[in-house]
């Protein structure tokens, strides 16, 4: 390993809390409040180590940092 070394050692910890933290952020987008509801309350019940919560937490922003394909305001009038 070079001293400018590209890699990064993201890999969660834990990959199917980082899946439930990407199926969170898309429920939250597309405000499906059933789904965040149900992920809460999972997430809740489950007592969540802190490795947990940072694959989860990780999950979530790798798919709040893509920006939305289209506004919400699309076809309204004013």
């Amino acid at each position: 390993m070079g001293f400018f070394s590209r890699k990064s050692n993201d890999t969660p910890a834990n990959p199917e809390m980082t899946e439930l933290g990407r199926e969170y952020a898309i429920a939250r987008r597309h405000g499906d409040r059933k789904t965040v509801r149900r992920i809460t309350r999972q997430i809740g019940e489950s007592g969540l180590s802190g490795s947990d919560r940072a694959s989860f937490e990780q999950g979530r922003a790798s798919y709040d940092a893509i920006p939305p394909a289209y506004s919400k305001r699309r076809n309204r009038r004013r």
